[in-house]
């Protein structure tokens, strides 16, 4: 079998194209705790959890193009907060739904819709 992605990354890894890397970084950073540093030759990597973003500017050719990302935390509540706090609007309040999660929604400033979640027992 030939070898079609690099060693131990998922077949599937969400991009973000922005105008402000750099800014969208820091608010990973301090939202989900993420890890990464801008990059300039190369998407930017940001891990959050087990998981992968790509984040870059387009390099010219592409328009700034947000997401719509789930992402399971270990406190909705307290990262529905730290995203408020750092600039996000509120589209949902951390409610319980009836699947198990406890969910919030929030759009950042790129416009980019986080899902954040904590999985409870039923």
């Amino acid at each position: 079998m030939s070898k079609f992605k690099p060693d131990g990354r998922p077949t599937v890894i969400p991009r973000i194209i922005t105008d402000d890397v750099a800014g969208l970084v820091g608010f990973l950073k301090t939202v989900f705790g993420a890890g990464g540093e801008p990059q300039s030759a190369a998407p930017t990597e940001m891990t959050i959890g087990d998981s992968v973003v790509m984040i870059s500017d387009g390099g010219g050719a592409r328009e700034a193009m947000p997401a719509f990302l789930y992402v399971y935390v270990q406190n909705a509540d307290e990262t529905y907060e730290r995203a408020i706090a750092a600039g996000a609007q509120s589209i949902e309040k951390p409610t319980d739904m009836p699947y198990g999660d406890r969910r919030a929604t929030v759009r950042d400033s790129w416009s980019n819709i986080w899902q954040i979640a904590t999985h409870r027992e039923r």
